[in-house]
């Protein structure tokens, strides 16, 4: 074989080698094909789909069959009727709007307070020294270990509620900020030296868009911690939003009302959770 084609050859044969699965050349040549993309994915959604049609059965008919006690875990059928109930008559959606307002306002200012004081930590060494010790501090202290003190110095209105969930959201965001600054790759950076870039350039055009994936890491896990601690807050006190409806349910023996608060939290969870993840791949576009 001529050296110009062994040279050609050599990376192939190196993927052949360290891929987990056959190449492409090697399916070829054993005549695999591969169902199409479309019908992959709706595989995925309909085995999704029967668990929890799965999960869906197993609540509506071990109550009815005395397997559970019925009175505490109700059937789904009485729950759903009682969600439809609370979502005609409004009073759910109030509960939902004030809860999403409190833990919407919570979330943007961790956004506006995480991101760039993370890309500050891990960019300059000085602020990196400055604050780290105090970071770590705070880091290691539940958010509602210090409810208390929030409502002690903000009072039991909106202000602690907001706060409480600030302090929550920010440091996912903040830590997963700096590891995505931090692990750049060096290359990308002497790259950006060698054409002359600023360093305020080289952060926006280089840094910024390679660390967002490790960024949006910590957005999806603020976005859930957001809902989850402003419950927990609501439920302490609170006279309005789903905490204070799962609450108040629980304390009244409303016990259908109480799983279905329950369960558009966890309808609320998931919505977050897809939008930022559509969110994600919008801005991650560039990415091969």
């Amino acid at each position: 074989m001529p050296i110009s084609k062994r040279c050609i050859a050599l990376p192939d044969l190196l993927m052949e080698r360290t891929e987990a699965r056959p190449n492409q050349r090697q399916e070829e040549a054993a005549g695999v094909r591969h169902a199409p993309k479309v019908r992959r994915r709706a595989n995925r959604v309909l085995r999704g789909v029967a668990g929890l049609l799965l999960l869906a059965a197993i609540w509506e008919f071990a109550p009815r069959l005395g397997l559970v006690n019925s009175y505490f875990i109700p059937p789904l059928s009485k729950v759903l009727d009682t969600w439809w109930h609370l979502l005609v008559t409004g009073q759910l959606w109030t509960h939902v709007s004030i809860s999403l307002v409190r833990a919407g306002v919570g979330f943007s200012l961790a956004l506006a307070i995480g991101i760039p004081l993370g890309a500050a930590i891990a960019w300059y060494p000085p602020v990196r020294e400055l604050v780290t010790p105090v970071l770590e501090l705070f880091r290691n202290t539940a958010a509602l270990a210090l409810l208390p003190v929030f409502v002690l110095i903000l009072g039991i209105g909106e202000t602690s509620k907001i706060a409480i969930v600030t302090y929550a959201c920010v440091f996912p965001i903040l830590l997963n900020t700096v590891s995505g600054v931090s692990s750049v790759d060096q290359q990308l950076l002497r790259t950006a030296r060698v054409l002359g870039l600023s360093p305020v350039a080289t952060f926006r055009k280089v840094v910024f868009p390679a660390a967002l994936p490790t960024i949006f890491t910590g957005i999806r896990i603020a976005g859930a911690a957001a809902v989850l601690v402003l419950l927990a807050a609501e439920m302490i006190g609170a006279t309005s939003g789903l905490g204070f409806l799962i609450n108040y349910s629980q304390n009244n023996f409303l016990i259908p009302q109480m799983y279905a608060a329950i369960l558009t939290t966890s309808l609320l969870g998931l919505a977050i959770n897809y939008g930022l993840v559509a969110l994600e791949r919008r801005l991650s576009r560039w990415r091969v």
